[in-house]
């Protein structure tokens, strides 16, 4: 979702030790803002409210590919050349990591009391979870998104397992790039040629009744990160730079309206357009969109998108995204006893406050390095966390009642997936 890079330097009080610099980037609100849009979006989405609130997650994907390759390009431009690969994915598994394995560990304690076919499918995905390969393993076993998203707790993460997987790869091109004069410009080209190659994959492979290959595989959906990440290069900002400020406020207006009309007309698989240019145009606008808010910030819908309660939620994202579909398959509407708007108005906020806790208490604690999250007591917590989550896999028995038992009109109400 989720995605979401942090553009503010942590604040110098956290830490009493001297740190190796790293790159910064001033703060934009509306991307916040935009965040919170997303994550809203898919909640009401998971609750069966929303039919378009999927394609949250594709703007989670455009903001993740713009952020990052700033801080990649920024990082370049002030060490001449260079990346410090290492100290990127570090920062990166501590910003993701821990809360994700928190969640995974919390999970599988908590089905482990539910109903046995959500157990049973959690210690079959939860590995993979956890090497972030979510996605390829639904694709690889046929897991439906469209259709069986509701017997497995860790099912919203193959869009996790999407970015990291981004993560990995992209920042070595990128690196290696940026080390000459004349490769440097290549950043653009190769952005905007991946993205079309992934968008003629996309369309190649967009076939038959299930279109979940599609949706969840990396080089089909890589092309949102990228489109995001060309958005972030020096010929896209220089060209954005002309742009007086009236004139970027109101192309945001007439994004945002377009993005927005588009996700209340879409309706997931029965929109045949989705998967041959769709997405595609979606991620675009999107790019678009963040590009001219970073441009210029200040503008009626960057004021609108910089508003504390949707700046709230964009903090908030990473860990609610990583909790409320957990949550909205463990309070089904079977265990409440209702459903509807109801069972909403107990799934969002419960979401949001085990999603705040999660940020208070995992997130900016390891994030911000905190005296506990340093040195060797950080690692042995961190480590600890990975053995539980392989002794919770190991040693929760397995469920009496197999796979192929699931009554499913006991599942959720929520007709959409992640």
């Amino acid at each position: 979702m989720p995605t979401t890079t942090p553009t503010t330097t942590p604040p110098s009080h956290r830490s009493g030790q001297r740190r190796r610099p790293r790159p910064t980037a001033r703060h934009i609100a509306p991307l916040d803002g935009l965040r919170g849009l997303a994550v809203l979006g898919v909640l009401f989405f998971h609750a069966g409210h929303f039919g378009g609130g999927f394609l949250g997650v594709d703007l989670f994907f455009v903001l993740s590919g713009f952020l990052i390759t700033g801080l990649l390009l920024k990082e370049a431009g002030d060490r001449r050349g260079s990346i410090d690969l290492a100290a990127f994915w570090e920062r990166r598994a501590r910003r993701l990591l821990p809360a994700l394995t928190v969640m995974i560990v919390g999970t599988l304690l908590l089905v482990a009391v539910g109903p046995p076919y959500l157990l049973g499918f959690a210690l079959e995905d939860g590995p993979w979870a956890a090497l972030q390969a979510t996605n390829w393993h639904f694709i690889s076993e046929q897991v439906g998104y469209w259709n069986d998203a509701d017997t497995r707790v860790f099912s919203h993460l193959w869009s996790i397992g999407v970015e990291w997987q981004f993560y990995v790869v992209w920042p070595v091109v990128v690196a290696v790039l940026v080390r000459g004069r004349a490769t440097r410009r290549l950043v653009p080209v190769i952005a905007a040629a991946g993205a079309v190659i992934s968008l003629a994959v996309m369309i190649a492979l967009a076939h038959g009744p299930d279109t979940t290959r599609v949706y969840e595989g990396t080089d089909t959906r890589a092309f949102s990160l990228l489109l995001g990440a060309l958005m972030a290069t020096a010929p896209a900002r220089g060209l954005l730079a002309r742009v007086p400020g009236r004139v970027a406020g109101g192309l945001c207006a007439v994004l945002v309206c377009g993005l927005g009309t588009y996700w209340f007309l879409t309706d997931g698989p029965s929109s045949p357009f989705l998967f041959r240019g769709g997405l595609f145009l979606h991620a675009l606008a999107a790019a678009l969109l963040i590009a001219l808010l970073a441009h210029a910030p200040g503008g009626l819908v960057g004021r609108l998108l910089g508003s504390r309660p949707l700046r709230w939620l964009g903090g908030i994202s990473y860990s609610l995204y990583l909790w409320h579909w957990p949550i909205y398959l463990l309070l089904s509407e079977k265990f409440l006893g209702f459903g509807g708007w109801g069972r909403t108005a107990v799934l969002v906020p419960v979401s949001l406050a085990v999603g705040f806790l999660s940020k208070v208490l995992v997130e900016d604690p390891i994030r911000f390095k905190a005296r506990w999250a340093r040195g060797r007591t950080g690692m042995v917590c961190f480590a600890a966390a990975l053995a539980a989550v392989a002794a919770a896999c190991l040693f929760l028995p397995a469920p009496n009642q197999g796979a192929d038992s699931v009554d499913l009109t006991q599942l959720t109400a929520a007709s959409g997936r992640l």
